[in-house]
């Protein structure tokens, strides 16, 4: 597989404000209008531009993960992302914990709602104004980044998200699958990005993905399989990436919050 670049993308803030279900996706019946009931779009959702088959496989995909009200319930995440980083994230609260593995140990603290927090280089504090308000936005733009390559699966309903429905296909490892695309509006950071997700038409999971740098580009930037899907507290998740992994995940209501206050 091509070597491929992190795309920065950044869906909605609906971040902070899964019993499979085995049905094909094309099988669409009275179940479907009470799954979307249990999903319910975030508030800037284009519902109007996107198809209802689509709506109703990315509700079926959020049910196949663990379902909208433990993705609402679980609170605390970490994750390692491709070796590169370890992540710390309280979904409720906003604040983010981010340990580079760089030579200067730089550790971030950052909490993504208002961009405010500490950074540490080497085990010392830094306090320069300008170079905190640096490292604040961009601590905040790994989380982004970081976090729509692990859960993108629960973000398929985001605000400034249109949903469109491409047909069916088959993965490169041979998976039949829907494929839905995802592109954005007026929000985030990289709104020109597109992206299409397949769908497994067995179990309702996303196989692989494609990111387009330009919702007008035919070819993608690079494809990635999604596998290796394991429970981890009331959700599913998986993070083989093909060529990296993210790793060393965990799912949890009880962290110890000082984490995200100092070192």
């Amino acid at each position: 597989m091509k070597k491929f670049t992190f795309a920065l993308t950044f869906c909605a803030i609906g971040f902070i404000l899964f019993s499979c279900n085995q049905k094909k996706q094309g099988e669409v019946n009275n179940s479907a209008s009470d799954t979307q009931m249990e999903n319910p779009p975030a508030e800037g959702f284009d519902l109007t531009g996107s198809d209802q088959k689509a709506i109703e496989i990315a509700d079926m995909v959020m049910e196949a993960m663990g379902g909208r009200k433990n993705w609402d319930k679980e609170r605390f995440f970490k994750w390692n992302f491709f070796n590169a980083r370890m992540l710390w994230w309280d979904k409720h609260t906003g604040d983010v914990r981010i340990e580079m593995k760089n030579e200067d140990r730089t550790i971030i603290l950052v909490n993504i709602m208002n961009e405010q927090g500490r950074l540490f280089h080497q085990g010392i504090e830094e306090t320069q104004p300008d170079s905190v308000s640096k490292y604040m936005k961009q601590g905040k733009g790994i989380w982004i980044n970081d976090a729509y390559w692990l859960f993108m699966p629960f973000k398929l309903k985001d605000s400034g998200v249109t949903l469109t429905y491409v047909g069916e296909d088959t993965t490169q490892a041979g998976v039949r699958s829907d494929v839905l695309q995802l592109t954005f509006k007026n929000v985030g950071n990289t709104p020109q990005n597109k992206y299409h997700v397949w769908v497994d038409q067995s179990d309702n999971l996303i196989k692989q993905w494609a990111y387009f740098s330009e919702n007008t580009m035919e070819a993608p930037n690079f494809i990635t399989p999604w596998n290796d899907y394991k429970p981890y507290g009331s959700l599913l998740l998986g993070g083989d990436r093909g060529e990296r992994d993210i790793s060393d995940i965990e799912v949890t209501n009880n962290m110890d919050e000082s984490i995200f206050r100092g070192l």
